[in-house]
């Protein structure tokens, strides 16, 4: 096949048919010049990789062409690189973070059209046959491939085929991730310290065993005694929960009770951590008075449900398992938990990596497969049998400090907070970022994270940790992006920038669009820093006046 390809290029080099040629090429390789198409299927016959597949293929976002490569690494790694034609690469090598439990290739195709080489994997297993956390059972090397191993040896994969293609290694090699991708940037950091000079890791699920105990418990809240504190009610008699009223009427006195301290009243809480919203004085005159659930009072059991989603889990020594949801994530509650019509009583969370992850990526011993249905939690899973069932409605939080999961927690989490040999000893950068109502995993953990790795780095210096490690909060923002705050701004300028020209960032400007046009600028600020209004006296609840220069990072 290689030699069939070759002999063609070669005749529409030599111009013997140059019309032809030009009708038999794509639109794609007619762009390029032969010897560009040859130099990117030349990579194939790399002795030392497995690759599939070497090609000129055209980037989505800017027309432009690029080689294509993927690749396997054993036994089940899956990678692929984005690479950019000589002519447009701009030096930089970037590994591309994924999400969820991943099992696919994802394109950075707005990082290709501005001159990076990106590589991601699959993470050694593919959800089209192995969905969910179901690639975990009774398998442990999958396991290990997803903890650490994949990322790794795809950078290693992606830095040989910089060389190969462009003659010469790139001059500075970075990490950019959101969620699971913050979960691979602390651990490359940790584990791996020599592979990036500067990473990005936002809204990271570093302590992962714990956000996803934390799920399956919230879950299990809200699921106890037939729905009993589901806080979706049924206001048309019909038997099913089709209102969210109640969560509109907790947002609000949340709002009422915290939004203005920052100065500005605009729906967003600048501090949740400052707030003192207590659920059963704040909603006292709220509650119903026959204790009978509906859309404009709360019930005894619902109160208990969110002053649970507040708390987050304890066992039943009072041990902390994972912090519980910031003030003012409130409406955000629902897509991942909360079961109602709009979601056919079967929330994110718990179709999506929560209603699986303790069947197979938890206890050491995996307990079974997952029932037929998860919204029934009224089934009983059958413990017996060659592949016996587990249901998250079983699952008891005591297990988590049990021991069982010990070494699940050893391959997943990465919460070492001695990141000395990345930060000092490699002179890399860290920027890391979460908003503050993100409810998939709690900005409150990355903060405690922060700050004992200011403790075990930096001997507590804050002034020390943050010439190499930045942590900037979004107030109002959701799960790496979305919510009422600003949520949008580019997270590489500024590390590169920091990286390369020893520019620490000190605010990021950063924007909240409603139909595509701009109604809300912030500034990001340097932890523990916030930004407070300096504008026009009397403006501060103009929107016309949020914009970033009437801000100040103090």
């Amino acid at each position: 096949m290689q030699e069939v390809r070759t002999s063609y290029l070669t005749l529409c080099l030599a111009g013997l048919t140059a019309l032809w040629c030009l009708s038999a090429t794509d639109s794609v390789a007619a762009q390029v010049t032969a010897t560009e198409t040859l130099r990117c299927e030349a990579l194939l016959d790399s002795r030392n990789l497995t690759l599939t597949r070497a090609e000129i293929a055209e980037n989505p976002e800017d027309g432009s062409s690029y080689c294509y490569v993927r690749g396997i690494i054993s036994p089940a790694i899956h990678f692929h690189a984005q690479l950019p034609l000589p002519a447009n690469w701009n030096g930089r090598f970037l590994q591309w973070g994924d999400g969820g439990k991943d099992g696919d290739l994802d394109f950075a195709n707005h990082r290709l059209a501005q001159g990076y080489a990106v590589t991601n994997s699959n993470m050694g297993h593919d959800n089209g046959v192995e969905p969910g956390a179901s690639f975990g059972f009774n398998n442990r090397q999958a396991e290990i491939d997803f903890g650490y191993r994949a990322v790794h040896l795809t950078v290693m994969a992606g830095k040989r085929l910089v060389r190969d293609y462009y003659g010469n290694s790139a001059e500075y090699s970075y990490f950019e991730g959101c969620s699971q991708g913050g979960r691979q940037a602390f651990m490359s950091a940790q584990r791996y310290p020599q592979d990036f000079d500067g990473i990005i890791a936002g809204a990271p699920a570093f302590n992962y065993q714990g956000l996803n105990a934390a799920g399956t418990w919230n879950l299990q809240r809200i699921f106890r005694d037939n729905l009993v504190g589901n806080l979706a009610v049924d206001s048309t008699g019909d038997g099913s929960p089709d209102s969210l009223a109640l969560l509109d009427k907790l947002h609000d006195r949340v709002l009422l009770k915290c939004d203005a301290r920052d100065g500005v009243q605009d729906g967003i809480i600048d501090n949740p951590l400052a707030c003192d919203f207590n659920p059963s004085a704040d909603l006292s005159d709220l509650m119903c008075p026959s204790d009978t659930a509906g859309s404009d009072c709360f019930t005894s059991a619902q109160l208990q449900t969110i002053t649970d989603l507040y708390n987050g889990p304890s066992d039943s020594s009072g041990r902390t398992v994972y912090p519980g949801k910031m003030f003012g994530s409130e409406l955000r509650w629902a897509g991942y938990y909360i079961p109602w019509q709009g979601n056919s009583m079967g929330p994110s969370k718990l179709m999506g990596v929560a209603g699986d992850h303790m069947n197979y990526l938890f206890y050491d011993e995996d307990p079974g497969v997952t029932v037929p249905d998860v919204r029934d939690v009224t089934y009983q899973a059958n413990t017996e049998g060659v592949i016996p069932e587990f249901h998250w409605i079983d699952w008891d939080i005591d297990d988590f400090f049990s021991g069982k999961g010990d070494l699940m927690k050893s391959i997943t989490d990465a919460n070492d907070p001695d990141l000395s040999r990345y930060l000092i000893d490699a002179g890399g950068k860290m920027l890391i970022y979460h908003g503050l109502v993100d409810t998939l995993i709690v900005a409150t953990d990355t903060i405690n994270y922060y700050n004992d790795m200011v403790d075990q780095t930096f001997a507590g210096s804050m002034d020390a940790a943050q010439d190499h490690a930045r942590l900037f909060l979004a107030p109002g923002m959701g799960h790496c992006r979305g919510g009422p705050g600003p949520d949008t701004w580019d997270n590489l300028v500024p590390l590169v920038n920091w990286v390369e020209n020893g520019v620490a960032p000190e605010r990021i400007t950063a924007t909240h669009s409603t139909d595509g046009q701009i109604d809300n600028e912030r500034p990001l600020c340097v932890y523990p820093q916030q930004a407070r209004y300096i504008g026009p006296a009397g403006g501060a609840d103009n929107p016309d006046n949020w914009r970033a220069e009437n801000f100040q990072c103090q």
